[in-house]
C-alpha cells in the first residue's frame, strides 16, 4: 500500500509541475497507436521458485503526448497487452491455484518440480516523462524516463508442464492472478517524420513489476506438511515499440 500511496503522489507531482509550466498558447497533444511485440518473464523472491521460460505477446493501442515544452512531453495512452507473464519452476510441490475451478481435481496436488505458466492479459495505462532531441533531418531521438504503468487484469490462463499425467493447458486461473499489475522502466528510440504532423516511431522499453502478481492462498508441501506460499511473483518484459504519431 505505501507503494502504491508513493506512485501516485509521484504522479500528481509530475502532472503538477508540467501543467505549471504550460503555455496554453504553445501546447501541442499528439495522439497515436502502437503495434509492439513484447517479451516477458517472471521472478520470485523464493529461491525454490525460478523463471523458466518467456512468453510472446502484443501490445496494441493509442499514445498520446502532451508537450509542455518543445522537447518535454508527458506520455500517456491506453493499451492492451496480450500474453504476458512467464513460467514458473517449483521446486516443491503443492496446491498452487486454490481460487480457481481447474478441469481436474488431480491439478489441486502438483508434483515437486511443476512448471507452471501464466498468460495474462492486461488493460494498461502508461504515464511518464519523455525527452526528446531537435530534429536531424526527419529523424528525432528521444528516452522515456522514468515510465510507470498501471495494468488492469482482463483474464488469466495458464498451463501445467512436467507432471507427464497431469500436464494441461489453458486453464482458467483469473482467480489466482491480482488484479493490478504496477510497473516501472525505462525507453527510448528514433522518431521519423513522415509530414510536417506525423511521425513513425520506434523504440525499445524496459519495464518491470514491483507489485505482486500471483495471489498468496497457494499452498506448497514442505517435507509431511502443508505450508503457506507467499512468494512475490513480479513480470518483466522487453517491448520493441513500433506506432504512429499524428
Amino acid at each position: 500500500m505505501k507503494k502504491i500511496v508513493s506512485l501516485i503522489t509521484f504522479f500528481s507531482l509530475l502532472t503538477n509541475i508540467g501543467f505549471s509550466q504550460l503555455d496554453f498558447n504553445d501546447k501541442e497533444l499528439r495522439l497515436g497507436f502502437q503495434l509492439s511485440p513484447s517479451f516477458s518473464w517472471m521472478s520470485t523472491d523464493d529461491n525454490l521458485i525460478n523463471g523458466n521460460g518467456t512468453n510472446v505477446g502484443l501490445k496494441l493501442g493509442m499514445v498520446s503526448e502532451y508537450y509542455f515544452r518543445e522537447n518535454y512531453a508527458i506520455v500517456s495512452g491506453l493499451s492492451f497487452a496480450f500474453n504476458q507473464g512467464g513460467t514458473l519452476r517449483h521446486v516443491e510441490g503443492g496446491n498452487f491455484w486454490t481460487k480457481s475451478e481447474l478441469s481436474d481435481l488431480a491439478l489441486n496436488d502438483l508434483p515437486a518440480g511443476v512448471n507452471l505458466k501464466y498468460h495474462i492479459q492486461y488493460l494498461e495505462i502508461p504515464f511518464g516523462l519523455k525527452m526528446r532531441t531537435k530534429e536531424f533531418g526527419y529523424l528525432r531521438y528521444f528516452a522515456e524516463i522514468p515510465l510507470f504503468s498501471l495494468g488492469f487484469k482482463l483474464q488469466a490462463r495458464g498451463d501445467v508442464a512436467g507432471t507427464s499425467s497431469l500436464d494441461r493447458e489453458r486453464e482458467n486461473i483469473t482467480e489466482d492472478v491480482n488484479l493490478f499489475n504496477l510497473t516501472w522502466g525505462f525507453g527510448g528510440g528514433v522518431q521519423y517524420a513522415l509530414s510536417e504532423s506525423t511521425a513513425l516511431i520506434g523504440g525499445i522499453i524496459y519495464r518491470q513489476g514491483f507489485s505482486d502478481v500471483t495471489d498468496d492462498a497457494a499452498m506448497k508441501i514442505n517435507g509431511m506438511d502443508m505450508t503457506r506460499e507467499n512468494s512475490k511473483g513480479i513480470i518483466k518484459s522487453i517491448t520493441i515499440r513500433f506506432g504512429l504519431l499524428f
